[in-house]
Formats: C-alpha cells, sequence, structure tokens
C-alpha cells in the first residue's frame, strides 16, 4: 500500500485539473450558480466551453495537460440563459472577464459573483 501525503494528494489532483478554472456564485440567491454555460477564448480562438456544475464550477475547460500560454485569454458567461431559465429579468445578458496569463505553470481560477444587475471577480486560488 503506498501512503501519500495531503500534499501530494492535494499536487495530484492539481494535475488532472485544467490550468482555468471558474466558479460562479449566484448572490442574489445565495447559492452555488449551476447551469451557466461558459466559453474561454485565447486570441480569438475557442479553447474549451462547457456548464458550471451543481456547485458551480467548472474545472475542464481545458484538458488538464494542455499547455498554457502567456496573453490575454476571455472567459465568456452566458449570464442571459441562466437568468431566463429561472424566469429572472438581468441586465447584463453575457459577462466577458479579460485576464492576463503570465506564467503558464501557474493555475488561473477565475471566480464570478453575479446577480440579475451587477457582477464582480477576482483572481482566486
Amino acid at each position: 500500500m503506498i501512503e501519500r501525503s495531503e500534499s501530494t494528494q492535494i499536487h495530484l489532483s492539481f494535475k488532472t485539473m485544467s490550468a482555468i478554472t471558474t466558479h460562479v456564485l449566484d448572490t442574489s440567491r445565495g447559492r452555488p450558480a449551476a447551469g451557466v454555460p461558459v466559453r474561454l477564448e485565447h486570441a480569438g480562438t475557442l479553447l474549451g466551453s462547457g456548464s458550471t456544475d451543481a456547485d458551480g464550477r467548472l474545472r475542464d475547460l481545458l484538458p488538464a495537460d494542455a499547455p498554457l500560454t502567456a496573453g490575454v485569454y476571455r472567459l465568456v458567461f452566458d449570464t442571459g440563459a441562466y437568468f431566463g431559465a429561472a424566469g429572472t429579468e438581468a441586465f447584463y445578458p453575457a459577462v466577458s472577464i479579460d485576464f492576463q496569463v503570465r506564467d503558464g505553470a501557474q493555475h488561473y481560477h477565475v471566480p464570478l459573483l453575479l446577480s440579475p444587475f451587477g457582477y464582480s471577480t477576482y483572481r482566486g486560488s
């Protein structure tokens, strides 16, 4: 039996997730925003897409072994589809977040705090 330390387990789980991840929280409901369609773009090219899971997370925008190069990336959240499915009127039909990747060896986590009439983001961990 191989014993692994907690730090080894964390390191191994990092290697199995995308280098770019997101987490969407619906602050108007006080819970994760499940089912939000998300696209990841770089230099005008679609790199990946998917929808947030029940916990509001999207962990597989890129294959785990995909190289990440320096440059400006864009996450586009289809907030209109999310709020429309809930029967909620919203001001922003989409939210676009541009961010800078400087070191391709790092993990970039870009959360979105969302409500029908506003949003906020930050660099997560």
